[in-house]
């Protein structure tokens, strides 16, 4: 009786203690499989609502740890809107993500594109267009673009009205209007979204030239601040356009030029995003390879096909 009461509690003692490492393990996991999830939708919209619904699961699960049924209950059901909401309003992300997951090109979406994304292409289309047609109808304008580096609100004069709102050209020519309350400022753009408008930037210590405007003037005091800054000045007496790049405008562009000059300012932070990955990179390369050919010759295997008629047949 005694050496089956010693063999029992040794028994509950290891079933404690696996118990606690399968948890363990279970936590881990569930915590590696958000950090995928959100390094591969580390440049999409639907970041934000992802992160959302990551809290709304952490929350659900320590309510049902802690045996809160009916708050337990409502949460399930907003986890449950929350997925609708993500799949319904996330269509197409969402279909070119299990296509690529399909083909076998999972690791492919943990590595940045060399590229610039559709997304960078489209909101440079809308504010180069915009910015063009400020220019010819000789409307001021003074546009930040944030790149690696955060905007401090401690340098500004004032930060300006936050709006988070999608980039368009309608909206930021109606920004800039002269009958606006927001036109004498600053818009602030970043990671694709116009933040704030209406921000007033420090000017320039530096000597300028006398026909250089108050928002030529803050351009590059602004960038002198912030060397990987970017901001675009539309003049309002010339209607010319400058872009200022470490407290330098360079004056005078055409659309065309601004646009180039975009796209590659804003791919130089990506492709320093791919060289930080280093062995990174190449080792998610050799690992997809080699499942690939690892599956394709599981699927050459002689067993792994059903047997034919002709091959009962013959073992009768």
């Amino acid at each position: 009786m005694l050496l089956w009461g010693l063999v029992s509690s040794r028994f509950l003692l290891n079933l404690q203690s696996y118990l606690k490492l399968h948890q363990g393990i279970d936590l881990l996991l569930a915590v590696g499989l958000c950090l995928l999830l959100l390094l591969i939708i580390r440049d999409s919209r639907a970041r934000p609502l992802i992160q959302g619904l990551i809290i709304i699961v952490v929350a659900t699960f320590l309510v049902k740890q802690s045996g809160l049924g009916l708050v337990s209950r409502i949460l399930d059901k907003i986890l449950l809107v929350a997925i609708i909401v993500i799949a319904t309003s996330f269509q197409l992300e969402l279909r070119l993500f299990l296509e690529k997951l399909g083909r076998g090109k999972l690791f492919s979406l943990l590595i940045p594109s060399e590229n610039l994304s559709g997304r960078t292409k489209g909101f440079i289309d809308q504010l180069v267009e915009a910015v063009k047609e400020l220019s010819q109808n000789r409307t001021g304008a003074l546009i930040v673009i944030e790149t690696k580096t955060p905007l401090n609100n401690r340098i500004l004069l004032q930060p300006g009205i936050t709006l988070n709102a999608d980039i368009s050209k309608e909206l930021i020519q109606t920004i800039f209007q002269k009958t606006t309350l927001l036109h004498d400022g600053a818009m602030v753009i970043k990671n694709g979204r116009i933040v704030s408008a209406g921000t007033i930037l420090p000017l320039s210590e530096r000597t300028a030239p006398s026909q250089y405007g108050t928002r030529h003037r803050a351009a590059m005091g602004i960038t002198e601040q912030i060397d990987d800054l970017l901001c675009i000045v539309v003049s309002e007496e010339t209607g010319s356009i400058s872009l200022a790049e470490k407290g330098t405008l360079n004056r005078f562009l055409t659309s065309t030029a601004l646009k180039e000059q975009l796209e590659a300012k804003l791919s130089e932070g990506n492709n320093d995003v791919i060289e930080n990955w280093g062995w990174w990179r190449k080792m998610l390369q050799w690992l997809e390879i080699n499942l690939y050919l690892q599956f394709k010759w599981l699927r050459l295997k002689p067993w792994s096909k059903l047997p034919s008629s002709e091959d009962k047949k013959h073992d009768c």
